[in-house]
């Protein structure tokens, strides 16, 4: 599959991390990701975030691949994989680099746990290496960007007006691990640009990470896409279904019923006898009904 040579104004993408197969919550964010692009006649492109191969065994990106096929979610270009364009990263840290808005950090796991602050989006980085003298921290420590100072707001297409303070609520963080492992807010900065990504459509446990990339888009001056988060699926223990949680994997089986379920998850109001029918008819029928003004304004589901 290539590129069409004149891309559409809209470019949507989704980007999962091959660190085990897509699950049902996995599914609700490809799905409202594909209609929002199709249903604005754009394209959808598909990411592997498999920067961190440790976390990614072999075999799971083509089974990824397999369930979207599945389920008639196909893409309109060849997939990108992250893994193979360290040199976009390099390139964004020495950029970084030269402006001075990095430092090195060498505290450990612990430390931030007993001294960040309780944000809104979870532990703020309490600054404690930022004026430290660079000689007194080993070259292998981890990256930081110096975050700035005021506020960053954007207006989510779902969840309306989100807006944090940089210092309290954002704080700096990393952009290179300790171990050379590049940060996912700047890889995913990078890739939005690198791709002309202009619609996010992605889950609301990433909103933290999106105030985080405004801040690395703004300091590469790159242009950030439109945003818009969807609830996440939450299992019958009232936890996040995700991988980490050991959420069931989606059944390539039975897509139809699959698709259907997210669609009413996302208060589509499929007809009833869709569930019946096969991906193609589900989701020709989920591209002309498309409303994402009907998608709950919250946090989970």
């Amino acid at each position: 599959m290539t590129e069409p040579a004149y891309p559409p104004p809209y470019r949507g993408r989704f980007a999962p991390t091959p660190s085990g197969p897509l699950h049902a919550g996995s599914l609700l964010t490809a799905l409202a990701s594909w209609l929002d692009a199709h249903a604005a006649a754009g394209a959808w492109l598909l990411r592997i975030d498999d920067l961190d191969i440790a976390r990614c065994p072999p075999g799971q990106t083509d089974l990824i691949l397999r369930q979207l096929e599945a389920h008639g979610l196909e893409w309109d270009a060849t997939p990108v994989r992250e893994s193979q364009h360290h040199d976009r990263y390099v390139q964004a840290l020495e950029s970084l680099q030269t402006a001075g808005c990095l430092y090195r950090c060498d505290c450990t796991r612990a430390t931030l746990h007993r001294n960040g602050l309780h944000g809104p989006d979870g532990l703020v980085y309490d600054g404690r290496c930022r004026n430290r003298p660079a000689a007194a921290i080993g070259h292998h420590a981890a990256l930081r960007l110096r975050s700035g100072e005021g506020r960053v707001n954007f207006d989510d297409g779902i969840q309306g007006c989100m807006a944090r303070e940089i210092e309290t609520e954002i704080g700096d963080f990393t952009v290179r691990r300790s171990d050379g492992i590049f940060g996912y807010q700047l890889a995913c900065a990078v890739d939005e640009a690198e791709m002309h990504i202009t619609h996010v459509v992605r889950g609301a446990d990433l909103v933290g990470s999106t105030f985080s990339q405004h801040i690395v888009q703004k300091a590469l001056g790159l242009t950030p896409p439109r945003y818009a988060h969807v609830p996440i699926l939450l299992g019958m223990d009232g936890n996040k279904l995700s991988k980490q949680n050991h959420a069931a994997a989606l059944d390539s089986a039975t897509p139809g019923r699959n698709l259907y379920i997210a669609l009413q998850q996302l208060h589509q109001h499929p007809d009833p006898a869709l569930e019946r029918e096969t991906p193609k008819v589900i989701l020709a029928w989920a591209r002309a009904h498309w409303r994402a003004d009907r998608i709950p304004r919250s946090a989970t589901i």
